[in-house]
């Protein structure tokens, strides 16, 4: 009786510690030591629990460890080290009582990889790991993992000294280990702001992984930078320290691509890339720029900081060959690339590339290895043309033609701003056999002598031939200084110098204009018809003024005004029977255009405007010369055929004015 009363205690306190086992786990703090020391020995790598160790027996039989970290044996600072929030694997207690653990399941919560990013590369570090098994030789004690689960994990890459940190969070990746040794992953993450994904799949061989070639299949989607998703196989052979791809084939949406690469990870990365791409399409993605004016026709530069330092954590050796290259709406075809990157110096040659039906030559320099990057661009182009390439380059679309270019340039910034404000070198363009889109040349120097021009007056059905257009700049710090400006036209001569702005987009230049006036002198290279006085453009190269200059009369008034005589023959007629009326100019030009213009509305403006210099120039001419200035009537009466106001036609002038006096008679028949 006694014995049965000892049994069933026995038997009340099992069911109850067991349900308690069931309930709350056990715990097992004393497990700690005994796995950091096979990690150890099996790793090389020091392994921390900081937190609690668990045992449960349900749903099956599993071990969580809490607050893990690994780390390299020498590693002090813990740069390179992995923390870990829990993990928890799911053993089969069949497996445990036979001796060969089966982790059904391993689930990894919570991980950040933590890598140091290196401006220089060093030796290899040695680590204490266990000789390597022979092929075929595996260790019955080493579990075998049929599924790996890691939620919300990271990728965090810091310089201290740099003051550099950036991270690939959100990383949620499940990895499946069939029986065949068949491996499957699936994962997803972001960067940037960006979302990536990844499928991949490997037949993995038995142990030892090392110098055996792993056939590997991979689907890689990254909208951020690639137009398409990336599907690639290769052979995969671990050499140490280095990650040997050989074999590499695959596409980039429709445009199927080979080559090799390999990538050594010890100390700072050097990777060693050569593909041969059928047709690739790079993502751009446009700034977030303010428009400079209602329309829209021009965009500011954008103050968006331009973050180059990761040229300064990894080397790279690489050959990109393409028939074709799409990079935003720039399209190059065929391409050939060599570039090296060591030490944070981008250094970039381009040969033979084919752009828009010519080709350019040239290199690209980029030092990120300063606080502020440096640029250095040198290209030659030869038979490009030019509207494709100003579209995609720079979003303009007015200038169409052959364009034939040698570029030395070089600046600094972190921004776009920052970039075209400091930009400095030189260069020479020549556009041949092309037209100025939605501007007509000839009509904006008509209408000048009419009134100021405010923006280019353009028209989307006007056009303006050019046979050539050249000029050559001086750049610095952003100023594009010319002396040389010539378009030349069947209808149009422009000749100039000027600056323009690259910082602030703005432009100033001061051109001498001249027409072939007439349909009989279209393609005539010989006496071209001036405006007899320089023409102004000034201002946001958007929108710029347009207006005569008035120096040019002031300066030199008898020979301004011989040209504006031979102006007038030129646009409207011999001794100015075009105008209907051209006589009576002079009238008009001091009421304000409102006589001498007969039905002509053109003869008025050019009164009015004529009337207005003469005001407002002649006076200036009598300063030291006693001649007395005309003060502009209060009111104007309206001019009758029967008596002309003569006083309104010229202000009154001493013996050195009778010159000028003559040249007005004889240019408007007065």
């Amino acid at each position: 009786m006694r014995a049965l009363k000892i049994a069933g205690s026995a038997i009340a306190a099992v069911i109850i510690i067991a349900v308690l086992l069931l309930v709350i786990g056990i715990p097992s703090g004393f497990l700690t030591s005994a796995v950091q020391a096979r990690v150890e020995r099996e790793t090389g790598y020091r392994l921390t629990i900081a937190g609690a160790t668990r045992i449960g027996l349900w749903p099956s039989f599993n071990v969580t460890l809490n607050d893990v970290t690994l780390a390299p044996p020498k590693d002090q600072d813990g740069a390179n080290r992995i923390t870990v929030g829990s993990v928890q694997a799911d053993v089969t207690l069949a497996s445990l009582w036979s001796g060969h653990p089966q982790v059904t399941e391993l689930v990894i919560a919570r991980p950040v990889l933590h890598v140091p990013l290196l401006r220089e590369r060093t030796g290899p570090a040695s680590a204490a790991t266990r000789p390597s098994a022979t092929a075929g030789e595996t260790d019955a004690s080493t579990p075998a993992i049929d599924r790996v689960t890691v939620t919300d994990g990271a990728i965090e890459f810091a310089n201290l000294r740099d003051r550099v940190q950036n991270r690939i969070e959100g990383i949620n990746v499940t990895a499946t280990i069939g029986g065949d040794r068949k491996l499957k992953v699936s994962g997803s993450a972001r960067a940037g702001g960006h979302p990536l994904k990844l499928d991949l799949s490997a037949t993995v061989p038995a142990p030892p992984l090392e110098r055996q070639n792993i056939p590997v299949e991979l689907t890689f989607e990254a909208p951020g930078a690639l137009q398409a998703p990336l599907s690639a196989k290769a052979e995969v052979r671990l050499n140490g320290s280095v990650v040997m791809i050989n074999g590499l084939s695959g596409a980039v949406g429709d445009g199927a691509f080979n080559g090799w690469a390999s990538v050594d990870t010890a100390s700072k990365p050097l990777v060693k890339v050569d593909l041969d791409f059928q047709h690739l399409d790079v993502a751009v993605t446009p700034e977030n720029t303010a428009s400079a004016d209602q329309q829209g026709l021009q965009h500011a530069w954008s103050n968006a900081s331009i973050d180059l330092t990761g040229l300064n954590y990894v080397d790279a050796q690489v050959r990109i060959s393409a028939a074709e290259l799409s990079i935003g709406q720039a399209r190059l075809a065929p391409v050939a690339i060599d570039a090296a990157l060591a030490g944070g110096v981008l250094k970039a040659r381009f040969s033979n590339l084919g752009a828009y039906g010519g080709q350019a030559n040239g290199d690209v320099i980029v030092d990120a290895s300063a606080a502020s990057p440096n640029y250095t661009l040198r290209a030659d182009l030869a038979g490009v043309q030019a509207l494709p390439v100003l579209r995609s380059a720079a979003d303009f679309d007015k200038l169409d033609g052959k364009l034939q270019a040698k570029l030395a340039l070089r600046s600094t910034g972190l921004s776009q701003r920052a970039i075209m404000s400091n930009l400095s070198g030189t260069v020479f363009a020549v556009f041949q056999d092309g037209a100025i889109k939605g501007l007509n040349v000839a009509q904006m120097i008509r209408s000048l002598t009419a009134s100021t021009l405010s923006g280019w007056q353009e028209g989307q059905e006007q056009a303006t031939d050019l046979t050539q257009f050249s000029a050559s700049f001086r750049l610095e710090r952003g100023q594009a200084t010319t002396t040389d400006l010539n378009l030349v036209g069947p209808l149009v001569r422009v000749t100039g110098a000027g600056t323009i702005d690259l910082g602030q987009q703005a432009l100033s230049f001061r051109v001498e204009p001249k027409l072939v006036m007439t349909t009989e002198g279209q393609g005539r290279t010989s006496d071209p018809v001036g405006l007899g006085i320089p023409v102004m453009i000034d201002g946001p190269w958007a929108q710029p003024r347009i207006y005569p200059e008035m120096n040019g009369i002031l300066e030199n008034p008898d020979a301004a005004y011989a040209k504006l005589k031979e102006m007038g023959q030129g646009l409207f007629g011999a001794n100015g029977a075009g105008l209907g009326g051209l006589g009576g100019l002079i009238d008009g030009g001091a009421n304000g255009g409102q006589s001498g213009g007969g039905n002509n509305p053109l003869g008025g403006q050019l009164g009015q405007t004529l009337g207005n210099l003469l005001q407002q120039g002649l006076p200036g001419l009598g300063q030291g010369r006693n001649i007395p200035a005309q003060p502009a009537p209060a009111t104007v009466a309206p001019a009758t055929p029967a008596s002309p106001p003569p006083s309104a036609s010229i202000p009154p002038a001493s013996q050195d004015s009778q010159p000028m006096n003559d040249v007005l008679k004889q240019l408007f028949n007065r």
